[in-house]
């Protein structure tokens, strides 16, 4: 039989030594505690200073008490981002990738019934791996859990990509479902039996098939009267069980979640669910939790799904990589339709060794997880523009998406552009369902080119269905104001911006899908922005999942049947006025107000009410809004004589959104011809790494300057730190060109601004 054990205990050091012997360890070696990663301070503080280096993990394992012709397997269930595994000082495999499971076979290597296992994890950047660069946080470390597996010579294959060793397929027909089944074994004997076994959520067997044991096994079988899984409305899900005998033995077994469902995607009326009509609304997410990074457990895990439960989203883009199996469980188990998606992320690299990284993520995702009901879309790329474009770049993710229809006939593909993609480009035409990543109203233009962007694009391309894949502001609970404006940072304009986007998307069924950026606040080590140092506020709740802001309830009253009722701005506390207008989200339809338990006003609305004229008569007010028996929501508001000078951003951290007039400009309103291109090396140039000149105060400047006119939007360094490993001739598409080596006009005019500057 199949044994496992979790490994959670290890040595570790910031090094790359290898010791063939346990007893080689000094005192500079301590013992942690797997999951586990080195970045869960530094990664979250600010400063794009964050350790990426090597860390080595070491212990001593004694020989499982199994016979000797049994197999004994290490199985790393996320390494970040390239891993080496040695066993008493010998290399024995490499891993390159960051995010996907991988296993070794560690059977011949045990001497004297012992081993000294070592692990050297390397979160530095490499040309070959993805992701190259983005916007967060790359943890190191050995942060996903570590388990030892045994099993008999005879076994559900543990060498092929990390997969579980058997599949299904299902095909719903007028009163049955179709079941295909499959496993994958190693070293069957004749006379071998594979044993398939379905039972439903009482545990009854609904069906059950015996298949002479090969290498390769494939039966059909099928389910009557089957119930289906219909996302959040009813995720249900059966058991499938897998074993391999031998007479009287059961040599080996394994069971993964099943469930039976079918969809598809109209350009016009978006997505189907077992023909029922299911706009897909829902969030984004990161796997990181604050202090910890993203060494989490399950009960982190089970949080994330919770709060995703509550606010009422039916769908998860499980950004920008693959996450753990556990949590795409709980998708299965909570009815999230799923987006999953490899690191192919914000920079190309022509390196072939680089696209062959992308096939090998791309095989390990749909491998590991080709079970689960709740995915539905692979994600083969995402923003992969913002360097500029090329043949090349078109070639790989054509390559992928083939691979990716390859392996798997059954799911959609799709991935994320970004937002001034050509709504005409080839790149369009790749997968079969595509999104945008939309920030109007924060980093550019308005709120309301949002559904501009999406009703022209839908007019312009009528058969490529369109989703929203990323849209959002910062939205920082220390900052309030009565006149919310764009780039303030505060609560109250990250909320107002979500009013916008939740009713925009409510009226539009022909966006297939659509997920908020960013369910929780996440790790970005690069960022310094609104105060807060070292982290993505974008969160609809905070990192530390202490808090919902108050645009989570926004959602809430557009996606969720739980009833509530929410006052905002309550975080907004001193009130510098004798009285005021009190707003409220809700899904109910009818709401009363009593002030200090006097009722004040009856407001029937839609999500939104306002009661206005609120008197302020007392120093403390208390508020609370009541719908049906049992559901109300209170707040104390003081009034003050001056406003709270805390609640608002300092004016030297404040971004004005509202362009800047700089040397570019001045230059290229003279009407010359831009200087042809030089490269002394003494000064800066857009040969050198984007990182580089960030880190020169009039390098930036330039370059910042140059950036925010062409794009006529206010950039920040921490908007270009994510190509930090980059040259700034990577900044194509910033700069008006297709791709690094075309010499445009603007790209010249950077070029000349660098070269002005001494290093």
């Amino acid at each position: 039989m199949r044994y496992t054990d979790y490994l959670n205990d290890w040595y570790f050091k910031r090094t790359d030594e290898v010791p063939e012997k346990l007893d080689e360890l000094d005192d500079s070696w301590s013992l942690v505690e797997v999951p586990h990663t080195w970045n869960n301070w530094d990664g979250q503080d600010g400063g794009a200073d964050y350790y990426r280096g090597k860390g080595a993990y070491t212990l001593e394992l004694v020989r499982p008490d199994v016979p000797e012709d049994h197999k004994i397997y290490l199985e790393f269930q996320g390494v970040n981002s390239v891993a080496e595994v040695y066993a008493n000082g010998e290399k024995l495999t490499e891993h390159r990738g960051g995010y996907s499971t991988f296993r070794v076979d560690i059977s011949d290597h045990f001497t004297e019934d012992e081993t000294t296992i070592t692990v050297v994890a390397d979160n530095s950047h490499f040309d070959d791996v993805y992701p190259q660069s983005a916007d967060f946080t790359f943890y190191g470390g050995m942060y996903r859990p570590v388990q030892l597996i045994t099993v008999p010579d005879t076994h559900f294959d543990l060498d092929f990509y990390g997969s579980l060793g058997i599949t299904y397929k299902t095909q719903i027909d007028l009163y049955d479902a179709k079941v295909q089944l499959n496993a994958w074994i190693t070293n069957p004997q004749s006379a071998d039996q594979i044993h398939f076994e379905i039972a439903d959520q009482n545990g009854e067997i609904v069906n059950e098939a015996y298949v002479p044991a090969e290498e390769v096994v494939e039966t059909i079988t099928s389910i009557t009267e089957p119930h289906l899984w219909q996302g959040v409305e009813d995720p249900y899900l059966y058991e499938l069980t897998a074993s391999i005998w031998r007479g009287n033995e059961c040599l080996d077994i394994v069971s993964t979640s099943l469930g039976i469902r079918e969809f598809y995607v109209d350009p016009e009326e978006g997505f189907f669910l077992n023909g029922k009509k299911m706009p897909l609304r829902g969030v984004a997410k990161h796997q990181d939790f604050m202090n910890r990074g993203n060494a989490v457990g399950m009960e982190h895990l089970i949080e994330d799904a919770q709060l995703i439960q509550e606010i009422g989203a039916n769908t998860v883009r499980l950004a920008h990589y693959q996450h753990p199996q556990d949590f795409y469980e709980l998708c299965d188990a909570f009815g999230f339709v799923v987006w999953a998606e490899i690191p192919f992320i914000s920079v190309f690299n022509e390196d072939p060794d680089a696209r062959e990284n992308t096939i090998s993520q791309m095989k390990e995702l749909i491998y590991q997880n080709y079970n689960h009901a709740s995915i539905l879309f692979w994600g083969i790329g995402n923003e992969l523009t913002i360097g500029g474009d090329s043949p090349e770049l078109v070639d790989n993710l054509k390559e992928l998406n083939e691979l990716t229809k390859e392996i798997d006939p059954t799911r959609l593909t799709t991935m994320a552009q970004l937002n001034n993609l050509p709504m005409d480009s080839e790149h369009n035409e790749i997968a079969d369902v595509i999104s945008y990543n939309i920030y109007y109203g924060w980093y550019m233009g308005q709120l309301e080119d949002s559904e501009k962007f999406m009703d022209k694009f839908h007019e312009e391309n009528p058969d490529i269905p369109l989703g929203i894949s990323e849209y959002g502001t910062e939205g920082i609970i220390s900052w309030h104001t009565d006149e919310p404006k764009n780039q303030d940072y505060t609560e109250e304009y990250h909320a107002l911006y979500h009013e916008h986007m939740a009713k925009v998307l409510d009226e539009r069924d022909f966006i297939w899908s659509s997920h908020v950026w960013n369910m929780f606040d996440f790790g970005a080590d690069n960022r310094d922005e609104g105060g807060i140092a070292g982290r993505n506020n974008k969160g609809l709740v905070t990192f530390d999942r202490q808090t919902r802001k108050d645009a989570f309830y926004i959602y809430k009253a557009y996606w969720s049947d739980e009833p509530f009722v929410h006052i905002t701005g309550k975080r907004y506390a001193q009130r510098p006025y004798d009285e005021m207008t009190v707003k409220v989200y809700s899904n109910l339809d009818t709401l009363t107000l009593l002030v200090d338990g006097e009722e004040f006003a009856e407001v029937s609305s839609d999500k939104i009410f306002e009661f206005e004229n609120v008197p302020l008569e007392n120093q403390y007010t208390t508020l609370t809004v009541m719908a049906e028996p049992g559901v109300y929501d209170s707040v104390t508001f003081e009034k003050v004589s001056e406003p709270n000078p805390n609640y608002v951003l300092p004016e030297e951290e404040e971004a004005t959104g509202e362009g800047v007039r700089n040397w570019f400009e001045e230059e290229t309103d003279k009407g010359e011809p831009a200087p042809e291109m030089t490269f002394d090396e003494d000064h800066f140039s857009v040969k050198d790494k984007v990182k580089d000149v960030l880190g020169n105060e009039d390098a930036k400047k330039v370059l910042l300057d140059t950036v925010s006119a062409v794009m006529d939007m206010n950039i920040k360094p921490t908007t270009l730190a994510m190509l930090n490993e980059s040259p700034v001739s990577k900044l194509g598409t910033f700069l008006g060109g297709e791709d690094e080596d075309e010499e445009t006009e603007m790209m010249k005019w950077l070029n000349a601004g660098l070269q002005e500057i001494e290093k």
